[in-house]
């Protein structure tokens, strides 16, 4: 199993289980930990044993935003150096690659993940430790979790796509509420607002984490369920829902003849368990392709 700075990763019965390792600094998220992350859903993507992954925090936080070490330079870019984008005018190229926020490749990499994903919040979520959690399928909390996003209180904007995610997650009020005010709010407020699905026990997040995880994978077909994920999170953003006839309709077409369809109508013919064979790794190649194939208007 690799190794990482910042994070842990386990396998463990079909379930990868993802722990931000910074308990020292309540998690504080940095770059490195961007790269981690996205290693480690590497790693889960193309490990045909993983059916799902959970993301936890080490020690009494989950993420506690973005590590303010820097001071005032914290968001600054181009005083910690990185003034690639600025041109001798002082134009800046927003188009360089230096200007892009490593959040938003977080959860940029989180949203194309071929497992179905679910957060245990067990403690402070504020800034991008609230905003990572959007791309996330589910989020579990514990009753001692606390959020906020919280940019606004500190000069900035949010960030991690979460203009995108949020609105859609919990409706466009609720979303300016918490963004506008930047106030941290407790799991009970967290719950009422459609953030989190559950609330939990500290000594019980986890175990309810991993029952979910295995209660939504055991009995379905792993090359379904990634794709179900990436039709499910990009038809979000379809202007109408012929965009969608068009992805089920080529899906049920790449999957119709799978040797997966057969097993599963026949394990419910004979009324047993079916053991569905294909493999995300080997299944996938072929049905990304349906994503972009010209279709009917």
């Amino acid at each position: 199993m690799a190794e990482f700075e910042t994070i842990t990763l386990g396998i463990d019965g079909g379930i990868a289980t993802i722990t931000l390792n910074r308990p020292d600094r309540l998690n504080a998220f940095t770059g490195q930990m961007m790269a981690d992350l996205i290693a480690a859903f590497d790693i889960t993507d193309t490990d045909d044993a993983v059916r799902a992954v959970i993301i936890t925090g080490a020690g009494r936080g989950f993420c506690a935003g973005a590590d303010l070490a820097a001071g005032d330079a914290t968001f600054d870019y181009a005083r910690l150096g990185d003034d690639g984008p600025v041109a001798a005018d002082g134009s800046v190229d927003f188009s360089h690659a230096s200007v892009r926020d490593t959040g938003g490749r977080l959860t940029l990499r989180m949203f194309d993940s071929l497992k179905p994903v679910i957060g245990a919040i067990n403690g402070p979520a504020v800034g991008i430790g609230a905003t990572m959690l959007l791309p996330m399928d589910f989020r579990m909390a514990s009753d001692t979790a606390r959020f906020g996003f919280v940019f606004a209180r500190r000069g900035i904007v949010p960030e991690a796509a979460s203009s995108w995610f949020l609105p859609r997650l919990v409706g466009i009020g609720q979303a300016l509420d918490w963004c506008y005010s930047g106030r941290v709010f407790d799991a009970a407020e967290a719950l009422k607002g459609g953030l989190v699905r559950s609330v939990h026990a500290p000594d019980a997040l986890l175990p309810a984490a991993r029952a979910l995880a295995l209660e939504l994978t055991a009995h379905s077909a792993p090359v379904s369920v990634a794709m179900t994920r990436r039709m499910m999170w990009t038809m979000l953003g379809a202007a109408h829902p012929m965009d969608a006839h068009r992805i089920d309709s080529r899906g049920v077409w790449v999957r119709g003849s799978s040797d997966d369809a057969k097993e599963g109508v026949m394990s419910f013919l004979e009324k047993r368990d079916a053991v569905f064979g294909d493999r995300v790794s080997d299944q996938w190649p072929l049905a990304d392709g349906w994503f972009d194939a010209p279709g009917y208007r």
